[in-house]
């Protein structure tokens, strides 16, 4: 009798782990605006939101938008890819003082977002994208507006890369995007393409070294400053902080408080093929900042007079 009663017990257990298996992480997941988080994520069983398909997928895997909706806010701690490739706006909304997205990889992790609309929707709408910790980061084809805090903030603790391109950051109570690493020794690069930078309350873009040693180069090529606050393009670097490079081609600043604004003996800005009109200073370089101008640059219809730089670039 007693070898019986194990026997069926020991049946049934393993009954039950046939029946409950653990759930496997995938290289592919889908989210869907009929999907349940409870579901494993494949294409036939999407998950609801962007944090539980991150959670079932692995590292350097990617996260698939099947249609419209809001997928919420997200924390990714590994490489992941979340891509919408034009099956209708695919949202985060932001509240709260928090942030849409959030990086905190590792090391060697690269990230790439895709088509992702964020926007905040007021009781402090806090950030769109912070980047912490990671390799890099690209983000292409999105918009990111109406937050209390910066667009994206990219906030690298070690050596790191950031590209943006054909994305929209507007109407932000701070700055568009900022580059501000923190560390020591760390090499940090920033590339714009193909961006527009309007109405944000502080900087349309601004690569400040003030928290970091090493080296910040940053790019900006084919793209728009316009409406800000403060400036449509700034840097801040001074003696014993990241010395700090922006250049600036083919983009325009226009009807910014400043066109371009740099602060500090470690800041050098270069700029050509590109217009600076509109603004009540077309540009300041404060405290030993640099403006080199390859001349050939329009500067015109500022409210200051349009002074030229004094400093040319090498062609």
């Amino acid at each position: 009798m007693i070898k019986a009663t194990r026997f069926v017990c020991l049946s049934a257990l393993l009954c039950l782990c046939l029946a409950v298996p653990a759930q496997a992480q995938l290289a592919r997941t889908f989210v869907s605006s009929l999907g349940n988080d409870a579901n494993d994520c494949q294409r036939l069983t999407p998950c609801r939101t962007f944090q539980g398909a991150h959670d079932k997928t692995l590292a350097n895997g990617e996260i698939t938008v099947l249609d419209p909706g809001g997928y919420g806010a997200v924390n990714i701690t590994k490489a992941i890819s979340i891509i919408n490739d034009g099956v209708g706006e695919a949202g985060v909304l932001v509240s709260g003082g928090l942030s849409g997205m959030t990086i905190n990889a590792g090391a060697s992790d690269s990230i790439s977002l895709r088509g992702l609309t964020i926007k905040g929707i007021g009781f402090g709408g806090g950030d769109g994208i912070v980047f912490n910790t990671g390799s890099s980061i690209t983000i292409e084809n999105c918009a990111i507006r109406t937050l209390t805090g910066p667009g994206i903030r990219f906030l690298p603790q070690g050596s790191g890369r950031l590209a943006v391109s054909n994305t929209v950051v507007t109407d932000n109570a701070s700055s568009g995007i900022t580059v501000a690493p923190v560390g020591s020794g760390i090499t940090v690069s920033a590339v714009l393409s193909r961006v527009e930078l309007h109405n944000n309350t502080g900087h349309g873009f601004i690569a400040n070294g003030g928290g970091s040693t090493g080296t910040i180069r940053t790019t900006i090529a084919d793209s728009v400053a316009s409406g800000h606050g403060v400036a449509g393009f700034a840097l801040s670097a001074f003696p014993g902080e990241a010395p700090t490079s922006l250049m600036v081609v083919r983009s325009v600043t226009a009807n910014n408080a400043w066109g371009f604004n740099l602060n500090g003996g470690n800041a050098t800005l270069r700029a050509g093929q590109s217009a600076v009109t509109g603004n009540t200073f077309s540009w300041a370089a404060d405290n030993g900042a640099v403006l080199r101008s390859y001349g050939d640059n329009n500067i015109d219809g500022n409210a200051d007079g349009d002074p030229a730089p004094t400093t040319i670039a090498k062609k």
